[in-house]
C-alpha cells in the first residue's frame, strides 16, 4: 500500500511539474526552460543526501547515471517530436510506451502480479492513452507555422525513442533497488540528465536560460521533479516494478486537470474517461496491493 501512495505522489509529482513547465514553454521554448530545472534539481538533491545518508557505491550510482541519460534524451526527442508531428497522436504514443515497456519488463524479470493488479494495469494502460489523446484544434491542432504537422516517419521514430527512453529512466530507477545508497544515484541521475539537456540545448543553438517568471516556473518544475524522483525511487523499494511503475506514468492526468481547473481549457469526453479510469486504476491496485 505504501509503494501505491508513493507511486501516486510521484505521478502527481511528474504531471503538476508537466503542467508548470507547459506553461512556462507557452512563453519560451521547452529547452530553456529545463536547461535551467534540471541544474537546479541537482542542486536540491545534492543538498538534500548528505542529511538523508547512504553509501556511494557504483553499481546503484552508475543505475542512476543511467537514468539520467534516458530521460535527458527522452525529453529532447519528445520535443522534437512535439515541435514537428501532431500532439493528438506523439503524446498518447509516447505515454502508452511508458506505461506498457516496464510492465513487460516486470513481468520478464519475474513479477507475478495478483489477477486484480493486473486488471489495474490493463485499466491503467487504457487510462493513459485516454487521457493522453487530444483532439485536433480546429484553427492551430495539426497546423504550424503555416504547415502541416504530419506524423512522418521521423517523428515516428521519435516518439517511440522518447517513450522507450522515458520507461528505460523509470526501469533504470527500478534496478537501484533497496541498497543503501539513499538519494546519491539520484545526484547522478539529475547531473548526467542536466549533462544531455545541455548538450541538446546547445546543438539546437537554444542555450539561453529562462529568465523572470519563467525563471521561477522552472525553479518550481526542479522542485517537483526531486520529489516525484524520491517518491518514486522508494515507491520500487517496495513495490513492483510492474505496478509502480504503470501508476506513475498516470501522470498525464495531473496535468490534464491542473489544465482545465486553472486555465479552463476545455477537456474531451475521451479525456474524461480517461481520468476515471485512472483513479479507478489505482484503487484496484492499492486493493489488490
Amino acid at each position: 500500500m505504501t509503494a501505491v501512495l508513493l507511486a501516486l505522489v510521484a505521478a502527481l509529482g511528474y504531471g503538476v511539474s508537466d503542467f508548470v513547465g507547459g506553461v512556462a514553454s507557452r512563453r519560451v521554448a521547452a529547452l530553456r526552460v529545463v536547461i535551467v530545472s534540471y541544474p537546479l534539481s541537482l542542486i536540491i538533491v545534492g543538498v538534500v543526501a548528505p542529511f538523508v545518508g547512504g553509501d556511494v557505491t557504483l553499481a546503484p550510482m552508475l543505475w542512476g547515471v543511467a537514468s539520467g541519460v534516458a530521460g535527458g534524451i527522452a525529453v529532447w526527442w519528445f520535443y522534437l517530436a512535439l515541435a514537428a508531428g501532431p500532439m493528438s497522436i506523439v503524446s498518447p504514443v509516447t505515454a502508452v510506451l511508458v506505461a506498457g515497456v516496464p510492465v513487460i519488463v516486470g513481468l520478464a524479470l519475474g513479477e507475478r502480479p495478483t489477477a486484480p493488479a493486473y486488471a489495474g494495469i490493463v485499466l491503467a494502460l487504457i487510462a493513459v492513452v485516454l487521457v493522453s489523446k487530444e483532439s485536433p484544434d480546429e484553427t492551430a491542432g495539426e497546423v504550424a507555422g503555416g504547415r502541416t504537422l504530419a506524423f512522418t516517419p521521423t517523428v515516428a521514430w521519435l516518439t517511440v525513442g522518447s517513450g522507450i527512453t522515458f520507461a528505460l529512466s523509470f526501469i533504470a530507477i527500478d534496478r537501484i533497488g533497496d541498497s543503501d545508497s539513499g538519494l546519491w544515484p539520484l545526484v547522478a541521475s539529475r547531473a548526467a540528465a542536466t549533462a544531455v539537456v545541455w548538450a541538446a540545448a546547445l546543438s539546437l543553438r537554444q542555450f539561453s536560460p529562462a529568465r523572470g517568471g519563467v525563471l521561477k516556473l522552472a525553479a518550481f518544475v526542479s522542485v517537483l521533479d526531486v520529489v516525484a524522483n524520491v517518491a518514486l525511487l522508494y515507491a520500487f523499494h517496495g513495490g513492483l516494478l510492474s505496478l509502480v511503475s504503470v501508476i506513475a506514468s498516470l501522470y498525464p492526468a495531473a496535468t490534464v486537470l491542473l489544465a482545465m481547473v486553472m486555465l479552463g481549457e476545455r477537456v474531451g469526453s475521451i479525456q474524461k474517461v480517461g481520468m476515471v479510469l485512472a483513479f479507478g486504476a489505482v484503487g484496484v491496485i492499492a486493493v489488490a496491493g
